[in-house]
């Protein structure tokens, strides 16, 4: 196939839902697919065999959920607007509001629904990495934090949601918890459910799972509620690869090998995590032989992928295998600068290649 494209594995991925499953069957909780982490529609079938439903943020990801995933739909935004709110009630199983006064002037309509109404909780505990995913970080408007509290205005609330956590464990977990229970313990007994948000590395090498099991089993017995996770990257988590090709090779005082794909466009978090993606059959820079630093085709300076060392010269027409990019990247995609978006293949359990979406100049042209 031409690149550049992004490949999913579907043995790879089966293979997290497995352990998702373990999760819900072990500990009671529901775990749903949060879409803004992983959205790739042509996997859906084999997700939903597994998982509850999605999160959706907004109108489009719950109608993305309702007509694609068609099983439970979880919606919550920081703002719902007037003009979109009857829609997302009419394919929502249950709506989060980010405020009370959101709660206020939505819940009529979601009671006239019969849509489950939850809150957006700050538990104000985070070890986030990065300030910048921190949910609960200094003047995050993210949640309804412990003195903006109203105990008054519950009727009608059937559940709390928080989401604290950012590529991180049950240890961490077991810390938003117990800032979750100290500032809204007394009202936990009153609700039909709580969401545990995403965040949860379930699916990364190491992850305590059994302690993730007690967590939930036993916050279940505690408070008599229905749990709900929500996770994207530990369902798309090392199931795919997006693939390039060398363009070609230029000099300035290094090799710099130019590529048909972009960092800040088909890979936006090696930009703004930052994190550096592993690059199949390479090295550190010097490690190796050959350094290269590899770079995207677009016009922005700061388009670089990092250096990485080969134990061959890298060649025009070489293929370059970027690990891990199928969580994060696919939903965050751009056009910037007319660049092509990368295509979709899924490869089959039986070991079968399908391309599944091919792009063009027309997503270019139809979002500007």
């Amino acid at each position: 196939m031409k690149t550049p494209y992004y490949l999913l594995e579907e043995e790879k991925l089966e293979k997290n839902l497995k352990l998702l499953d373990y999760v819900q069957k072990q500990s009671g909780a529901k775990i749903l697919l949060a879409l803004k982490g992983f959205a790739f529609t042509a996997s859906f079938p084999l997700v939903r065999e597994y998982l509850q439903g999605c999160c959706a943020s907004g109108l489009y990801e719950a109608k993305l959920a309702y007509q694609k995933f068609q099983k439970e739909v979880h919606t919550y935004s920081p703002a719902f607007k007037d003009d979109e709110i009857d829609e997302i009630l009419e394919i929502s199983n249950h709506i989060v509001f980010n405020s009370f006064e959101q709660l206020k002037k939505f819940k009529q309509k979601a009671q006239e629904k019969k849509v489950s109404i939850g809150l957006r909780i700050n538990p104000e505990v985070s070890a986030s990495p990065k300030e910048i995913y921190n949910p609960c970080g200094l003047y995050s408007r993210l949640g309804i934090t412990k003195k903006n509290f109203q105990a008054d205005e519950l009727d009608g609330v059937d559940g709390f949601h928080f989401h604290a956590l950012c590529e991180q464990g049950a240890d961490e977990l077991e810390e938003v918890l117990k800032g979750f229970e100290k500032n809204f313990g007394d009202f936990i007994k009153d609700l039909k459910w709580v969401n545990f948000g995403g965040g949860h590395h379930i699916t990364k090498d190491g992850y305590d799972v059994e302690k993730l099991i007690k967590l939930i089993k036993d916050f279940r017995k505690k408070y008599d509620v229905e749990v709900y996770l929500e996770p994207g990257e530990a369902v798309g988590w090392q199931t795919g690869d997006l693939y390039a090709t060398v363009l070609d090779i230029v000099e300035n005082d290094m090799k710099i090998a130019i590529l048909d794909t972009s960092a800040e466009a088909h890979m936006p978090d090696t930009i703004i995590m930052p994190y550096r993606s592993e690059v199949e059959g390479a090295g550190e820079a010097g490690e190796k032989r050959y350094t290269y630093r590899l770079a995207g085709n677009t016009c922005l300076a700061g388009d670089i992928m990092g250096d990485y060392s080969f134990d061959e010269p890298l060649k025009v027409g070489d293929t370059v295998i970027f690990k891990d990019q199928i969580h994060y990247t696919i939903v965050k995609n751009t056009t910037f600068n007319g660049i092509k978006l990368p295509n979709l293949a899924i490869k089959r359990k039986d070991g079968k290649i399908e391309l599944v979406k091919k792009f063009g100049y027309e997503e270019y042209e139809r979002r500007v």
